[in-house]
């Protein structure tokens, strides 16, 4: 199973499947988050941030994933607005909420 780290899940990446597709999102702690899965996190600040709340690196790498019954995707979703530039840390009211997708 290919695991990947994103920061939005989009329905483009879907593009590559039939319909009707149907997609679960499991919400899930940090911890959750496996240390072998492949960043595709697309800005440096968010994979800083994202570093320092997991405990391991999370390498900025802006690329296009899709999503089919062989990938499953780690959502960082973050809360708050956006993160302003420069940032290492999540900035007081703000937070990430993490998620499980896969097709079902």
């Amino acid at each position: 199973m290919k695991k990947f780290l994103v920061n939005a899940f989009s329905i483009q990446m879907l593009n590559s499947m039939s319909n009707p597709v149907h997609v679960k999102f499991e919400e899930i702690k940090a911890s959750d988050i496996p240390r072998d899965v492949v960043s595709a996190v697309g800005h440096a600040d968010t994979a800083a941030v994202l570093s320092g709340i997991l405990g391991f690196e999370i390498p900025m790498n802006r690329t296009s994933v899709s999503l089919d019954e062989f990938t499953e995707l780690f959502v960082a979703q973050l809360v708050g607005g956006r993160l302003p530039e420069g940032s290492t840390t999540l900035p007081e009211g703000f937070q990430f909420k993490f998620f499980r997708v896969r097709i079902v």
